[in-house]
């Protein structure tokens, strides 16, 4: 369980702060600045930062969980790993533009959370 965590924070990583500074980086003087005015973005940036906003919602809970998981010695690894590859999956979707499948993997994402608890509960 230990290394989903880490694997989840890596996602976060990637998602939050890397790739959308790789997106615009050639808005590194704006990056770099007190950012006192709007900068007018990409698509592509604007629907990674909405799946970047999506996944910090659902963060919280997900590690909630796994800790939860750990501490009653709940094996709760095949869910918890459906919700990582569904949570990389989204971000692809999201990013691509594929707006039903993203959704449809949005909830499989939420069901694998309760999966979760319930194998805790």
């Amino acid at each position: 369980m230990t290394e989903i965590i880490l694997y989840t924070l890596t996602l976060a990583l990637v998602q939050i702060w890397l790739l959308p500074m790789a997106i615009n980086i050639k808005s590194m003087t704006y990056l770099l600045s007190n950012r006192d005015e709007e900068l007018r973005t990409s698509p592509l940036s604007q629907r990674v930062a909405r799946a970047s906003a999506n996944l910090q919602e659902s963060l919280p809970a997900f590690l909630a969980l796994s800790l939860l998981a750990m501490i009653v010695e709940a094996d709760v690894t095949t869910a918890a790993t459906t919700w990582l590859g569904l949570r990389v999956a989204y971000l692809a979707c999201y990013s691509f533009g594929i707006p039903v499948l993203r959704s449809g993997i949005w909830a499989a994402s939420i069901i694998a959370m309760i999966c979760m608890a319930l194998q805790i509960a």
